[in-house]
């Protein structure tokens, strides 16, 4: 009689890491996320009547660009493994995967790893670095203010979600205004030197659009931050509450627009060029808070602050060159 032994069955192979890509690592990067780089059209459209159409504006300028593309690629590449590691992504996004794009996490999609994703935020931090140190010495002017608010921006994005991970903190709000009102003030301070409260208040305009729609954003992941530990005003507030600052921080922004001008700082015609602007902001209320859809709300929020930057760039071209138009 022959004894049978029997043969454990191979241990199975961990799965194998998935081959990165450059798409993968573009999607890392919100590569398609323009809106706090479309300052820098603004800019330049500002800086016209003082420097001129000058080559050099532009080439410095599109330097100005890639130091941000670097910084924005750490920024949310530390972001992503945060919100990986804690749960929040895949609560914010796995339940809505067709209107929140899941693709737009590749952490959670499965198509970059941990590891993957660190490399990159590592690598795109300090590319940053790099950059920003270029950037400060090629620059036409450097007034301490522009250079320490480069530093500040940088540094502020990369602890955004790691290190001091201040959007954790409380902090969210404010970072996302103060890096759009950074990146309109910085740049033109390094170009120009100084600032006037009209360029301070378009920079506040600017800063104003990415936050509004990180509003919406959070109203929509409240839970999923809340369960993180993640700090935002929609996640420690309740829903009524929530409504009301975000009804009043778009009623600011259009007290903004329109006291600025009453105050002698803005032209006339900012508040002209801006009242559509307002319109699609009452109408982001409504549909968000009456009809109840608060991701169309944000979709439209998003287009609201590019449709708002085209305005002020086509405004500020149009006094530049037609100074007796407006």
């Amino acid at each position: 009689m022959t004894d049978h032994m029997t043969v454990p069955p191979a241990a199975s192979a961990p799965p194998a890491a998935p081959r990165p890509t450059p798409g993968a690592y573009a999607r890392l990067a919100k590569l398609d996320i323009v809106d706090y780089y479309i300052g820098l059209p603004l800019v330049f459209a500002m800086a016209l009547p003082l420097l001129g159409a000058r080559a050099d504006t532009v080439g410095f300028l599109l330097l100005v660009l890639v130091a941000e593309v670097a910084v924005v690629a750490a920024m949310v590449s530390f972001d992503d493994v945060t919100g990986y590691r804690d749960g929040s992504d895949a609560a914010n996004y796995g339940s809505d995967a067709a209107r929140r794009r899941l693709a737009r996490k590749p952490l959670v999609h499965g198509t970059l790893t941990e590891p993957q994703a660190l490399r990159f935020g590592r690598a795109a931090t300090a590319t940053s670095v790099v950059l920003w140190t270029l950037v400060v010495a090629l620059a036409p002017n450097r007034p301490l203010w522009a250079v320490a608010g480069a530093a500040l921006c940088l540094v502020a994005s990369v602890q955004y979600s790691w290190g001091l991970k201040i959007s954790y903190r409380g902090f969210q709000e404010i970072f996302l205004v103060g890096l759009g009102v950074g990146w309109v003030l910085v740049p033109y301070g390094l170009l120009v030197g100084n600032v006037d409260g009209f360029v301070i208040v378009q920079a506040l305009v600017f800063g104003g659009g990415p936050m509004i729609f990180g509003l919406y954003s959070n109203t929509n992941d409240a839970a999923g931050d809340r369960a993180a530990g993640r700090i935002t005003v929609a996640a420690k507030v309740s829903p009524r509450a929530n409504k009301v600052f975000i009804i009043a921080l778009t009623a600011l922004e259009t007290l903004l627009v329109t006291g600025s001008h009453l105050l002698g700082i803005a032209p006339w015609w900012f508040t002209v060029a801006l009242l559509p602007v307002i319109a699609l902001r009452v109408a982001q209320l409504f549909i968000g808070f009456v009809l109840g859809d608060i991701l169309r709300a944000r979709r439209m929020a998003i287009h609201t602050h590019r449709v708002t930057v085209v305005l002020l760039i086509g405004a500020n071209l149009v006094a530049a060159f037609l100074p007796g138009v407006l």
